[in-house]
């Protein structure tokens, strides 16, 4: 028998991460069941149509809803603090309908300038197509947002800290520039993770992540997430976007996010942990010329991303090494533990070159506005031992 979950949004957060969301069927199993069906049949034909017309509460179509996807969603939602929440079929869908669902031809959209390359296509490229006005700005500089949300505006957009170079924008500060504009304050919290940063809490109405990240964080799946308390933005326009447009989330993927959330905590914490050893490493290590990392106090902003991120630098580090491509590709062509892969957030550390991998496309202008040099490299720190990785990232930078 299952047991009763009302009190579910009472629990603490360790337990939500296991146990939120959980439904057991009629054979009663430990683990949540994956419901590998398309569609459901139904009793009679009335039945049917009373489903469709919205008045009999049960899943209809897997596009539209499923009893695993539902599991997740309900266990991401305990976990962010949030009324309501999506699954889609990767981080990029997460965003595209968060900020598409809620713009329209004339409406205008002031970004972070620091963003991710396919985020960066979308506010730059995509919307506009559409007739939807775009202006970018430094997200560390309050002013420039007080400038930019000085007329009306129809969304924010930002991510913190920035993929890759971990500029840290204040949330709440943004957040009440935008309402005053009219705004909907959308915020990519995939560095941050939902163990270290609620944005909500601080003033945004709609977070999304990339759930292949840190939520499976062990490489095995593509997801992504959208969480709000909006019903209003739900209900008019996000349902009905998703449902018509069908980014949905596979069963399969669901429940391998899943099992994913049940170590969330322990992984992002520890590999935290991990990345300010490492980071703190780095910057004794000869051949490097700068470590980015929000746990350092060298960081721009350390005491923002401290009382944001519940006093954790998050599990991303960034680095400008002593030459250029080059030199950058050497390091990563020298490592022996660490792999060269576009990923971040899973249990096994990663690197990349951000200039010719995740940010190609940006010019040489625009990389340079944020930070992304021909010698930066971004390192995504897991579960290692820390003495190996390091021992390994300075013979690579011999």
């Amino acid at each position: 028998m299952s047991k009763d979950k009302t009190n579910s949004k009472n629990w603490r957060s360790a337990t939500k991460m296991v146990r939120g969301g959980t439904r057991r069927s009629g054979f009663d199993e430990t683990s949540e069941a994956i419901f590998l069906t398309s569609g459901y049949v139904y009793e009679t034909a009335e039945e049917a149509e009373s489903a469709f017309k919205g008045e009999l509460e049960r899943f209809i179509y897997s596009r539209y809803h499923n009893p695993t996807v539902a599991m997740f969603e309900e266990r991401m939602a305990l976990l962010e603090g949030a009324g309501f929440c999506f699954g889609t079929s990767s981080g990029m869908a997460a965003v595209y309908a968060a900020l598409a669902s809620g713009l329209k031809a004339g409406d205008r959209i002031v970004s972070a300038r620091a963003l991710f390359g396919s985020c960066h296509y979308i506010v730059a490229e995509e919307l506009p197509r559409f007739g939807i006005e775009t202006e970018f700005v430094d997200g560390t500089d309050l002013e420039q947002w007080r400038t930019a949300l000085s007329k009306p505006a129809a969304a924010v957009f930002l991510e913190t800290p920035s993929n890759p170079a971990l500029e840290v924008i204040d949330i709440a500060a943004v957040s009440e520039l935008a309402h005053g504009a009219g705004a909907r304050v959308v915020i990519d919290n995939v560095f941050a993770t939902p163990v270290l940063q609620k944005p909500l809490q601080l003033g945004a109405d709609v977070v999304v992540y990339s759930a292949t990240k840190h939520i499976d964080g062990q490489g095995r799946t593509m997801g992504g997430v959208v969480l709000t308390n909006d019903k209003d933005y739900v209900e008019d326009l996000l349902m009905p976007f998703l449902r018509h447009t069908g980014p949905s989330l596979s069963p399969f993927n669901a429940w391998t996010l899943l099992k994913g959330l049940e170590t969330i905590d322990l992984r992002v914490r520890r590999m935290s942990e991990n990345a300010l050893k490492v980071a703190g490493a780095l910057e004794s290590i000869g051949g490097v010329k700068r470590v980015i990392y929000p746990g350092l106090a060298s960081h721009p902003q350390h005491a923002l991303a401290m009382s944001q991120m519940d006093n954790c630098g998050s599990t991303i580090v960034a680095f400008n090494v002593a030459g250029g491509r080059d030199d950058a590709f050497k390091v990563l062509n020298g490592l022996n533990i660490i792999d060269i892969s576009n990923n971040l957030g899973d249990a096994k550390s990663m690197v990349t070159h951000p200039a010719t991998t995740t940010h190609r496309r940006l010019s040489d202008e625009e990389r340079a506005e944020i930070g992304i040099g021909d010698g930066l490299i971004r390192l995504s720190v897991g579960l290692e031992d820390t003495d190996d990785l390091i021992e390994d990232l300075t013979q690579a930078l011999k």
